[in-house]
C-alpha cells in the first residue's frame, strides 16, 4: 500500500514525487513513455538546445562587426542535433538519480477505484492518486500528419536536414520559436496565424514588435490566415502547432466519475478533483501549459494531500518566456489584461538601444513595459522583448511577488553597465 501514486512523469509528476518523498511518504511513480515527460523530451530543453546552436551560429556571422574575422561560419546539423539528443540524454539520467527510493514503474496505467491503479500486470493500492499526464498536440481537422511532409513540433525537432522552405501553421509560442530558429538556420519561413496578430494573449505592443522584426528577418508573416488560401505543396515541410490540448483518455477516469472540461480534469483550489483522494496536476488539469508552473503544482497537491492547514494553489505570478530572436517574456497583467479588470494604470516603456550593454552586445532591438496601478503604484505586470528577456523577467516576478511600488523599484540600486538597470531606467 502507497501513500501516493504519481501517473506521469513529466515536470508535474517528477516534483510530486520528489517532494512526497522529502515528507516521508511512500510513493510509486508509474510512467509510459520518458522520464521528464513533453518538456524534457519533446518540448522546453530540446528546442531551446536547438535555439541555442542557432544563436551561436548568428554571432559568429556577426563577428566581423566585433572585430573578430571569421571566414566563413557555418553549422553541421548533425552534430547540432547530436549536441540536443546528448543534452536531453544526461538531464534524464539525471532525473532517475534523484528518483532514488521512489519505485518507478515504468507501464500505461488505469485507475479502477479512487485506492487503486493497474498498471505492470498488478493493482496498485494508494492512499491518494496524483494524475499528472501532461498534454498533446492539437490536430486541425482535414489535414493529415504524416510525419514526413506535414509534421508537429516533436517530428520538427527530429529532423535530420533544413528544410528549402517551412509553412508553420499557427503563431503562438511554438510556431513563432520554430519561426525564429529555422529562420536563423536557413530556412525560407512563412508562418500563419488565424488571430489578427502573432502571439495571441501576450502583450499587443510585444506581439505587433515580433512581427516588424520577423519580417525584417526575411519571414513571411500572415496574420488573420485562413489555411484554405495557402498552396501546401509550395513547401518542403508543413508544421502544425496550433496548440495543445490534455492527455487524459484510456486513464478510466469516465467510470471514476471525475469532472473533465474539454479533456481537461477540474481541480478545486487544492488540485482535487470531483473525487476524493485523485489530484490532478499540471497540462492535464490547468490552463497554464508551462512546465515551472506544474512543477508548483505538483508540490502543492501533495502538501495539500497530507497537511491539515491546506493552501490554495493559487500563484497567479507565473513569467512566461518565448525563446524566439530577441526573447519575449512576461508576468502578471499585461495592458490590456489590466484595462479589462476595470483598473486604471500607468505604461512605463524603455528601449533597449539606450542601454549601454545591449548596445556592447549588439542586442539592442526591443523594450520593457511595466504595468503599475495608478491609485497604489504597485508594479502588476511586465512584458519585455529583447536580450534575456527570459532572465529580466525574474526580477519583475520577484517585484510582483513583493508588492513592490514604483518608488521601491526607483530607490533600488543595479548595477552598470547591465542589462537589469533597464529596468530601473523604465520606471
Amino acid at each position: 500500500m502507497y501513500d501516493l501514486a504519481v501517473i506521469g512523469a513529466g515536470w508535474a509528476g517528477f516534483n510530486a514525487a520528489l517532494k512526497a518523498k522529502e515528507l516521508g511518504l511512500k510513493v510509486c511513480l508509474i510512467e509510459s513513455g520518458r522520464i521528464g515527460g513533453t518538456c524534457l523530451n519533446f518540448g522546453c530543453i530540446p528546442t531551446k538546445a536547438l535555439i541555442v546552436c542557432a544563436k551561436i551560429f548568428q554571432l559568429a556571422k556577426k563577428a566581423p562587426g566585433f572585430g573578430v574575422e571569421l571566414d566563413n561560419p557555418r553549422f553541421n546539423f548533425t552534430k547540432i542535433q547530436e549536441r540536443k539528443n546528448k543534452i536531453v540524454r544526461e538531464l534524464a539520467q539525471g532525473m532517475r538519480g534523484r528518483l532514488a527510493g521512489i519505485d518507478l514503474i515504468e507501464s500505461v496505467a488505469r485507475i479502477s477505484s479512487p485506492n487503486e491503479i493497474k498498471a505492470d500486470g498488478r493493482l496498485i493500492n494508494s492512499k491518494f492518486i496524483l494524475i499528472s499526464t501532461g498534454s498533446h498536440s492539437v490536430l486541425l481537422p482535414g489535414l493529415k500528419i504524416d510525419q514526413e511532409k506535414i509534421i508537429l513540433s516533436d517530428q520538427a525537432l527530429a529532423l535530420s536536414e533544413i528544410p528549402q522552405s517551412l509553412l508553420i501553421i499557427g503563431g503562438g509560442v511554438i510556431g513563432c520559436e520554430f519561426a525564429s530558429l529555422f529562420s536563423i538556420l536557413g530556412s525560407k519561413v512563412a508562418i500563419i496565424e488565424k488571430m489578427p496578430f502573432l502571439l495571441p494573449g501576450e502583450d499587443m505592443d510585444i506581439a505587433r514588435k515580433i512581427e516588424v522584426i520577423f519580417k525584417k528577418k526575411g519571414i513571411q508573416v500572415t496574420c488573420g490566415a485562413d489555411i484554405a488560401n495557402f498552396n501546401l505543396e509550395d513547401y518542403s515541410r508543413i508544421l502544425v502547432c496550433v496548440g495543445r490540448t490534455a492527455n487524459t483518455a484510456g486513464l478510466g477516469l469516465e467510470n471514476l466519475g471525475v469532472e473533465l472540461a474539454n479533456n481537461r480534469i477540474i481541480v478545486d483550489d487544492y488540485l482535487q478533483s470531483s473525487v476524493a483522494g485523485i489530484y490532478a496536476a499540471g497540462d492535464c488539469a490547468s490552463k497554464i501549459m508551462l512546465a515551472h508552473y506544474a512543477a508548483y503544482q505538483g508540490r502543492a497537491a501533495v502538501e495539500n494531500m497530507v497537511s491539515n492547514n491546506k493552501h490554495k494553489a493559487d500563484n497567479k505570478i507565473v513569467p512566461a518566456c518565448i525563446f524566439t530572436e530577441p526573447q519575449i517574456a512576461s508576468v502578471g497583467l499585461n495592458e490590456e489584461n489590466a484595462l479589462a479588470a476595470g483598473l486604471s494604470v500607468k505604461v512605463h516603456k524603455f528601449d533597449f538601444r539606450a542601454n549601454a550593454m545591449a548596445r556592447i552586445i549588439d542586442e539592442a532591438e526591443g523594450f520593457i513595459k511595466i504595468i503599475s496601478n495608478r491609485q497604489t503604484q504597485e508594479v502588476i505586470g511586465a512584458s519585455i522583448i529583447g536580450p534575456l528577456a527570459s532572465e529580466l523577467i525574474s526580477i519583475l516576478s520577484m517585484a510582483i511577488s513583493a508588492h513592490l511600488t514604483v518608488d521601491q523599484i526607483r530607490a533600488m540600486i543595479l548595477a552598470h553597465p547591465t542589462l537589469s538597470e533597464s529596468i530601473y531606467e523604465a520606471v
